[in-house]
C-alpha cells in the first residue's frame, strides 16, 4: 500500500499533517524532525530515492523522524477534521503564555507564526475523514483492535492507533527476539488517540521508551490521561495486568 502511493504523496500529506516542521508550541528549540523525500535525500546523502525506502518511511520508519508533540498535534488534525490547532503550554487556568513575552507563541518567528496562524483547514471530503475515524475506533473497540484487550469498560468513544518504534535493526532473516535483547534495545511503544470520538475534546500521543507494545503499555497510559481530562474516575480498568 505505501509503496503503491509512493513518496510523493507520502511525503506532501504527511507535512500537510505537521511532520518535518514545528508545531509552533511555546517552548524553546522544538525540533522539526524529518518527512523525508526524494530531494531531500539527494541532497541530504547524495543518492536516489529507493523503492524500500518509502516502504519504511510509510509505517513511520526509516529516515523518517517525529518528535511526541507532532504526533500530538497530527491527531489533534485528525479529530479537528482539517482545522489545526497550534499547541500551547499552559501555564495557568485559562491562560496560555510565554513566561518572558507574554505571547502565547513566544520565541516563534513572526514568518512561522503567520504561517501557522493563517494556515487554511484541509479540504478533504467528510467520507474520507470518516473512514481513517472509523478504522481508528476499531482499534479500541473492535474485537480484532489492536488495544482492543488494554483499553476495556470505556464509558465514551476512543479513536486510537497502536503503534512500535524500532530500536535495533533485525537481518532479514532473523526475528525480534526480546529475551535476547537487553532493555535499552527493546522497541518503542507508542499509542495516539482522540476523544470522544464524535465531539473530540482531547488528544494524546504517548510514547513509552523500551516500552515494546503500544496496546499494553502506551495505550493504558493514554486511557488514564483521558479518563482524568473527561471527568470519569481513576480507578477504571485499564489493562489485564495493570500498569
Amino acid at each position: 500500500m505505501g509503496f503503491k502511493t509512493g513518496i510523493d504523496s507520502l511525503h506532501q500529506y504527511g507535512t500537510l499533517f505537521g511532520f518535518g516542521r514545528a508545531t509552533g508550541v511555546d517552548l524553546p528549540g522544538e525540533a522539526k524532525g524529518l518527512m523525508p523525500s526524494r530531494a531531500w535525500k539527494r541532497g541530504a546523502q547524495g543518492l536516489a530515492w529507493y523503492p524500500g525506502d518509502t516502504v519504511n518511511v510509510s509505517i513511520g520508519q526509516g529516515f523518517m523522524l517525529a518528535t511526541p508533540m507532532q504526533l500530538a498535534a497530527a491527531t489533534a488534525h485528525l479529530a479537528n477534521r482539517g482545522v489545526r490547532k497550534v499547541p500551547r503550554l499552559v501555564m495557568r487556568r485559562g491562560e496560555a503564555v510565554d513566561a518572558d513575552a507574554g505571547d502565547v507563541m513566544g520565541g516563534m518567528s513572526t514568518a512561522l507564526k503567520n504561517e501557522l496562524l493563517e494556515e487554511e483547514p484541509l479540504s478533504f471530503r467528510d467520507g474520507h475523514w470518516q473512514i481513517v475515524v472509523d478504522a481508528m475506533v476499531a482499534v479500541v473497540h473492535g474485537t480484532k483492535g489492536t488495544a482492543s484487550r488494554a483499553v476495556t469498560g470505556l464509558e465514551y468513544q476512543m479513536a486510537g492507533k497502536t503503534g512500535t518504534a524500532q530500536v535495533v535493526g533485525i537481518k532479514q532473516d532473523e526475528k525480534y527476539d526480546a529475551s535476547k535483547l537487553a532493555k535499552l534495545q527493546l522497541d518503542h511503544a507508542l499509542f495516539i488517540a482522540f476523544a470522544p470520538a464524535d465531539q473530540p475534546r482531547i488528544a494524546v500521543a504517548v510514547i513509552v521508551e523500551n516500552g515494546e507494545h503500544g496496546s499494553s503499555t502506551a495505550a493504558p497510559v493514554a486511557r488514564r490521561v483521558i479518563d482524568g481530562y473527561l471527568g470519569y474516575p481513576a480507578d477504571n480498568e485499564v489493562s489485564d495486568g495493570g500498569i
